[in-house]
């Protein structure tokens, strides 16, 4: 409380605000509590004040519609509560944990239920199980919490339950950094799976993109019966930031449950020839009874025996993500839609690199930047907007080595995870740039990297 009161000194702010805030932020608690706080900021301020030779003044910008303060695990729960989602079982684990705090105050109010299981595990089937039932829920967690949850993801793959998890990164391996931010999971969110089991794989991009992917995420999950990974991380969760305060929409719900009787023969896995899709089978639908298994099997859910029964299988739940990439655009491009380079991010990122981008644009160079929300499927129009500039690398924090490292060169270097993605499918040479110190990437930083990039010869 001291030393924010001389940052109220330094940047010339408004006491009367100040002590207003500490007021709502301890209200609750003694009055002792509330007069001790005010009294440290007060001589913090003074200190300030006696002190310091040098001040700030930067001019407010007043909002033109309504806005809310929140940070990005709040944002998740609220996306929650918008999406008409009414069931969310999670183990804590740092930094998740705070969602499920702020939606165990308020979900009760709307009819909604936290289940806090007694591990990982059980909370992924916890939340398969009311899936199954008829409704779409979700499980939180982070990186250990996720590679504990992957058999059951699994189940949900297999027997097309729709079903969302959202996984807030940390720092890793085992326990690592966990109120350290990373973009470690990713490949994990994508392939981290026993045998093929396609899953969506998003990313937030800012703390308000946490609210609206939420509500995405359980669409496609309810539209395509599959499972939604929406990737955070640390430094969402616990950074908060302004946006426009949201306008409830009756297309973010669901449909009522359909209860209506099935066609007699009706199959629980009749799938669709062109998307994979098969009609959703909900416990108690008349002429809808089957054995519901984990197992491969065939359209009327029969263990598959036979090889060709296991690759229709196969065949059917991969030709969703298809399906998915379909009803996908292309992202924009930030900037000349061709030019010298073009610089691509996912997650957390976005900001610092389109600070950095705008920099350079700034001063008359010729640097875009694409920001990628869907990670699997990757949306069309990636490969196109590559071809259109000279150069392509992307921005991430998860690691890449370094090519002036000795030992390095083309044929053992490890590539950052989108790097590796889209060299792979769209067979362009994308250069890659990292950092991992468990925080943020600076937009200054980003801003000499490109500076470089920019440097090097063809």
């Amino acid at each position: 409380m001291f030393v924010l009161g001389m940052l109220m000194s330094i940047y010339s702010l408004d006491m009367r605000l100040g002590r207003e805030q500490i007021d709502y932020a301890f209200r609750k608690k003694a009055d002792s509590v509330v007069k001790s706080n005010i009294a440290l900021l007060e001589a913090g301020y003074q200190w300030a004040e006696t002190n310091l030779d040098f001040k700030y003044r930067i001019p407010a910008t007043r909002a033109k519609e309504p806005q809310i303060v929140v940070n990005g695990n709040t944002a998740l729960a609220l996306g929650v509560l918008a999406s008409g989602m009414e069931i969310c079982a999670m183990y804590p684990i740092t930094p998740a944990t705070s969602a499920s705090h702020y939606l165990s105050d308020v979900f009760e109010k709307v009819g909604g239920i936290v289940h806090q299981a007694e591990d990982e595990i059980a909370a992924c089937a916890f939340a398969i199980g009311a899936s199954y039932a008829g409704k779409c829920a979700l499980t939180i967690t982070s990186g250990p919490g996720f590679s504990l949850k992957q058999e059951a993801l699994g189940l949900a793959v297999m027997t097309e339950v729709p079903l969302v998890v959202v996984n807030v990164q940390r720092g890793g391996p085992s326990t690592g950094q966990p109120t350290k931010a990373e973009q470690g999971d990713l490949l994990t969110a994508c392939f981290g799976s026993h045998g093929d089991a396609p899953k969506v794989v998003m990313a937030a991009s800012s703390i308000e993109d946490c609210f609206y992917s939420i509500i995405t995420a359980r669409r496609i999950a309810e539209t395509f019966n599959m499972v939604v990974v929406v990737l955070s991380d640390s430094g969402l969760a616990t950074s908060q930031q302004p946006f426009p305060r949201p306008r409830f929409n009756e297309a973010w719900l669901a449909p009522p449950i359909d209860q209506s009787a099935l066609p007699t023969g009706a199959k629980p896995y009749d799938w669709d020839p062109a998307t994979g899709i098969a009609r959703r089978f909900v416990p108690g639908q008349p002429n809808g009874m089957h054995t519901l298994t984990g197992l491969a099997h065939d359209r009327l859910s029969h263990v598959a025996y036979d090889a060709d029964a296991n690759e229709e299988g196969l065949r059917y739940r991969s030709l969703k993500l298809a399906a998915v990439q379909k009803t996908l655009k292309p992202p924009p491009v930030f900037g000349a839609p061709e030019g010298d380079l073009l610089v691509i991010g996912w997650g957390s990122t976005k900001g610092a690199i389109e600070e950095a981008v705008a920099r350079h644009q700034g001063e008359g160079r010729r640097v875009s930047s694409m920001h990628l929300r869907f990670l699997q499927p990757m949306p069309p129009g990636i490969k196109e907007a590559m071809q259109r500039f000279k150069k392509v690398m992307t921005i991430e924090s998860n690691w890449c080595d370094r090519p002036e490292d000795a030992i390095i060169d083309e044929t053992n270097r490890r590539y950052s995870a989108v790097a590796m993605m889209l060299r792979a499918r769209y067979l362009v040479d994308v250069d890659c740039w990292s950092e991992v110190k468990g925080q943020s990437i600076k937009p200054g930083t980003i801003y000499r990297v490109l500076h470089a990039k920019l440097q090097e010869k063809d």
